[in-house]
């Protein structure tokens, strides 16, 4: 197995490597079901967030992180885009989206009534790693679709290109690795 070492928000952890091809890996950042990290992080992250009224992510990763950041701004709610039609769910809309962790193409929904909510509203989006960005792009086509304002953009870790980008706001980089385990550079 290999590991690289990383420290966010004052906690260090070791990512296991997992290959994505023969000349890729990538680090499994997994804040899910890790306590600490999910308080530091949101901890974090809100001492860098733009007022906003809304808290938008994606299902599943990043739940516990938008929870947490939620308890400690003193939240009432804030918004999942479900990875699959629920039967609560009227008239929701529906958003595809592919990610470089998942298999295949994904969809993502948001309830109407949560539709409603976010109308001329503050969105924060947030999501634990920011790598593509094309759960982001979805995530801003939901907004759009509300009719809210995206405020901002946020994460804990930025993954290689996305390191780059100015439209976003994020704890840490994370290089990808070639097939040895080795960093890729990441600006």
């Amino acid at each position: 197995m290999r590991y690289y070492d990383i420290e966010v928000a004052g906690t260090k952890r070791a990512l296991k490597l997992c290959p994505i091809n023969q000349d890729l890996c990538i680090a499994a950042f997994l804040i899910l079901g890790d306590t600490e990290l999910t308080v530091n992080c949101a901890a974090a992250l809100l001492e860098r967030a733009p007022k906003y009224d809304f808290l938008l992510t994606a299902e599943a990763k990043s739940i516990p992180l938008v929870q947490e950041m939620a308890r400690q701004n003193g939240d009432a709610h804030y918004i999942v885009a479900r990875k699959g039609r629920k039967l609560y769910m009227d008239n929701p809309i529906c958003v595809g989206v592919k990610s470089i962790t998942t298999e295949k193409d994904q969809k993502l929904y948001v309830d109407q009534e949560e539709m409603e909510q976010m109308r001329g509203k503050r969105i924060l989006i947030v999501d634990d790693v920011i790598s593509t960005g094309r759960s982001l792009q979805a995530l801003e086509e939901i907004a759009a679709a509300a009719g809210a304002d995206v405020v901002g953009k946020m994460a804990v870790l930025a993954e290689g290109d996305a390191a780059s980008r100015t439209d976003i706001s994020y704890l840490e980089k994370l290089p990808l690795f070639n097939g040895k385990g080795e960093p890729l550079h990441c600006d």
